[in-house]
């Protein structure tokens, strides 16, 4: 596939989003604000691929009609219809020229900016579709927080994306719950982009240069500040290890610890991460990134402050469920993404011999099996503490 000097789009980028959860429909939203307001640059049209299923209407929808809605419907249809995401992102209005397709070769086909925002264990699949189905020049962003472990190690899912289709991918991970930045609070974010265009198919004459800049203009809103940087892996690895750590801050507030306790965790947690890339990813992961960057210390503290992974591990607590109990019965079909990295990261870990040098991720998977008690955490991650004492007064 190629775009020709007759094609509709010519010197224009097309965007396409693979993903349509609430994240994926918030990312949506902001694209086709910025390929509105920048038509020199984009085609104003976005596809959203979205994986196809019945959505039953609520009679309470204002825009609720007892003729077409009294039945479930398709999803892709009722995003269309009611320029909005009723059932991951309800009540928020998206720009009508988001086209929701269940198709995702149709999706991709003649897009030459690709952003991905799925779960991520779907991604081997979604790729494996995509394969050959796309322009060979497009360039992606990937929005997943998470990483791939196989028997050939670990691996960052911008690069699983990028060598699969034989493209380049990003990574874009800050200080993002969806429904803050859905309703255009200001939050900022963090983009890694770093392509060495010499080893990738050349753009066709006269579409602009995919850089740090163009990049910047499709993501930046005033409500949605973009921070460009080349550390693909930090970006990536930020957004993907404080899941692990919000789980555990949200098992100590489960317990009614308080502040000081869930501070004393994100610090070892902070550490961990930062420890982590630059074992397993020095080459290419600066480690102040998570000091310094949206994607780092500030999504930590977002995370284990209000997002999805704390909530649930917190509810765990409360209820005496599982959190694996809490996910099916709060968030309304989606996945945590922490209890799946936890366990990859775990395996990963042991497969190298360095679980004892990361006792907060192992932790916290040994707490989701059940093997460790969250009350165990204090010792675990500060073994060599002198043992209590009994209080004089009780002598």
């Amino acid at each position: 596939m190629t775009l020709g000097a007759d094609h509709p789009g010519s010197g224009k980028h097309k965007v396409a989003i693979v993903g349509s959860g609430n994240w994926g429909s918030t990312i949506a939203k902001i694209l086709a604000e910025n390929t509105e307001a920048q038509s020199d640059v984009f085609q104003k049209e976005v596809k959203m691929w979205v994986y196809e299923e019945k959505f039953q209407l609520p009679d309470s929808h204002p825009k609720y009609d007892s003729s077409k809605h009294s039945k479930p419907s398709n999803l892709t249809e009722l995003i269309n219809e009611l320029h909005e995401n009723p059932k991951y992102l309800p009540g928020v209005a998206l720009p009508e020229h988001i086209i929701a397709t269940p198709d995702i070769k149709d999706c991709v086909a003649d897009a030459s900016i690709l952003v991905f925002n799925i779960p991520h264990q779907f991604v081997p699949q979604i790729c494996k579709q995509i394969e050959g189905q796309h322009l060979p020049y497009a360039r992606a962003i990937s929005c997943i927080k998470g990483v791939s472990v196989s028997e050939d190690g670990i691996s960052l899912f911008s690069d699983s994306i990028g060598k699969r289709l034989g493209i380049y991918c990003g990574a874009l991970s800050g200080a993002n719950i969806a429904s803050e930045v859905a309703q255009e609070k200001f939050s900022e974010t963090t983009i890694g982009f770093s392509p060495d265009d010499s080893k990738l198919k050349p753009l066709p004459e006269g579409l602009p240069k995919v850089d740090h800049e163009l990049i910047q203009n499709l993501f930046h809103r005033p409500y949605f500040h973009v921070k460009m940087i080349d550390d693909v892996a930090g970006v990536s690895l930020g957004g993907a290890l404080k899941n692990i750590i919000a789980l555990a801050t949200g098992f100590v507030d489960g317990l009614g610890w308080g502040d000081n306790a869930k501070a004393a965790i994100m610090r070892v947690g902070l550490l961990e991460m930062r420890k982590f890339g630059k074992m397993y990813f020095s080459n290419s992961c600066r480690t102040a990134t998570f000091t310094e960057e949206s994607c780092g210390i500030a999504d930590l503290i977002t995370s284990c402050s209000g997002g999805r992974n704390h909530r649930c591990a917190k509810l765990s607590i409360e209820r005496g469920k599982s959190v694996d109990e809490i996910e099916q019965s709060e968030l309304n079909g989606q996945k945590l993404q922490g209890t799946l990295t936890a366990k990859e990261v775990y395996e990963f870990l042991k497969k190298e011999g360095t679980t004892e040098e990361f006792p907060l991720m192992t932790a916290v998977y040994n707490i989701l099996e059940g093997t460790v008690k969250p009350e165990e955490l204090p010792d675990i991650i500060d073994p060599k503490s002198p043992k209590r004492s009994p209080s004089p007064h009780k002598l």
